[in-house]
């Protein structure tokens, strides 16, 4: 048995898996003429963020599973650009565009979480949101 936790059961990974699946099917049903632009560029970005998650789960080495998180991070944002187009567009409605957003920028405060806490393994001098140090009370003599 594994002593490490599977990218699957990561739950920020599971709700990007499900974003990216319904991300497509919104994208099926836009206009032919996006066939080879928008409507081919959102399903490769939503799907490229579970998949940097993914690629760099089992690294090994924290910077990398960092390198990969911060990917998915931005692979995340780039689909809430593409569905903010598709809804200037009015691909979809703004209603529908705002759950969509909403979902992603949970993933995105997942994100952040995951990468704090494997940022805790580096050394403190290499870590990029620096602990600060425990203050200690000092009792007056």
């Amino acid at each position: 048995m594994a002593d490490f936790l599977r990218v699957e059961d990561l739950q920020v990974y599971q709700k990007l898996c499900q974003l990216h699946i319904e991300v497509c099917n919104l994208a099926r049903a836009w206009p032919t003429e996006e066939r080879f632009e928008l409507a081919s560029q959102i399903p490769r970005s939503s799907n490229s963020a579970p998949a940097n998650l993914a690629e760099k789960h089992s690294d090994r080495h924290v910077r990398n599973k960092i390198e990969g998180i911060n990917r998915a991070r931005g692979e995340a944002l780039e689909t809430v650009h593409h569905l903010y187009i598709a809804c200037l567009k009015d691909y979809l409605d703004s209603p529908t565009y705002e759950q969509y957003r909403n979902r992603y920028h949970e993933c995105v405060r997942m994100l952040n979480g995951l990468e704090r806490t494997l940022e805790c393994q580096l050394p403190a001098c290499d870590q990029r949101f620096p602990h600060p140090e425990p203050q200690t009370l000092n009792p007056e003599p």
